[in-house]
């Protein structure tokens, strides 16, 4: 079986509360660019986009052992595909509202805005990238201290 799309549905049956769509869609986008050698960690669903309304732009998010892969199909043809690095990863914010949360994660070239996700799961969701990112950026920081 689809190794995100069964982290995305226990996600969803964990927290209902998260808006979302076409799970299985997004996350044959996210199977399809995992590396040799990349599991997937953790996954959600959300949307993406600043605005509570904008309810129609459902992506799966996946933490792998290498990186944040963020996927969504499109209706008609093609899909959207990003996948954060830890080098690119700068910072994580939280933002929650009367119902849902959002997860900003703020890389060197952008910041990616999650959405309309269940507000009880924004620590879990924190949790997991911090860690994760906090693990890989050591490796960074040796990598860099031995090339000086």
């Amino acid at each position: 079986m689809n190794t995100a799309y069964t982290k995305i549905m226990e996600y969803s049956k964990k927290y209902p509360g998260t808006i979302a769509w076409r799970k299985k869609a997004h996350s044959k986008v996210i199977e399809k660019h995992l590396n040799p050698g990349e599991e997937v960690l953790y996954a959600f669903c959300c949307q993406k986009g600043l605005s509570s309304l904008e309810i129609f732009n459902t992506y799966a998010v996946v933490l792998t052992n290498k990186r944040i892969l963020i996927a969504q199909k499109r209706v008609l043809f093609g899909y959207l595909f990003l996948a954060i690095t830890p080098d690119m990863f700068n910072d994580l914010t939280i933002k929650t509202g009367i119902i849902w949360g959002k997860v900003c994660l703020d890389t060197v070239k952008e910041v990616v805005v999650l959405s309309n996700i269940s507000k009880a799961s924004v620590s879990e969701i924190e949790t997991a990238i911090t860690e994760y990112m906090m693990h890989e950026k050591k490796k960074y920081v040796k990598i860099a201290k031995e090339s000086v």
